[in-house]
């Protein structure tokens, strides 16, 4: 019980991947959340307002089960899968995060001083939020999909701009973490 408790190594969930990947590649499938994102707007109406949401999305139904697992999955992992053990971070990290504010990093499975209640309460929580949502929102859609559409089915699918948009992502995760995050903080 204790191996399932504990996150997987590399050497067990790359290869789930793998065969999750090689499945919906055979199938014609592609994998991505944001796209869920567009089927669920559609399927509310939005295609009334804009042409954007004006396709079959009866066709992608089958991606909406990615939303359900994760839910489902996120919820069994919390709360019967969970050793308690608190994420590890290298202690570099936590000194950093520590100088910047935050109490308890790795502690949680998200700081509490950027999601808490008390946070979001705040003026500077609240701008925070919807800021980075709305860059978010922006980005996906001004890349053509997520993180985990290009970085899993685009880059398994030896796609050139999914290889421009992963190496976009790490250049931007590195310049947030490295220089925007401790302007914020």
């Amino acid at each position: 019980m204790e191996h399932i408790l504990n996150p997987w190594p590399w050497y067990i969930s790359g290869p789930l991947i793998a065969i999750v990947m090689a499945l919906l590649l055979y199938f014609g499938k592609t994998f991505g959340m944001s796209s869920n994102l567009r089927t669920l707007c559609a399927i509310g109406g939005a295609g009334k307002f804009a042409d954007f949401f004006k396709f079959n999305w009866k066709d992608q139904l089958w991606n909406l089960t990615v939303v359900l697992g994760t839910i489902i999955g996120g919820f069994i992992a919390v709360h019967y899968l969970s050793n308690d053990s608190g994420t590890t971070l290298n202690p570099t990290t936590i000194t950093e995060l520590q100088s910047m504010g935050f109490e308890t990093p790795g502690k949680a499975l998200v700081p509490a001083e950027m999601y808490g209640l008390e946070a979001i309460a705040t003026p500077k929580g609240l701008i925070l939020l919807i800021v980075g949502g709305l860059l978010v929102g922006f980005g996906t859609r001004y890349a053509g999909g997520c993180t985990s559409g290009h970085a899993i089915t685009g880059l398994s699918s030896l796609q050139v701009p999914s290889l421009i948009a992963v190496i976009g992502f790490f250049i931007g995760g590195l310049i947030m973490a490295n220089f925007i995050l401790p302007l914020i903080f």
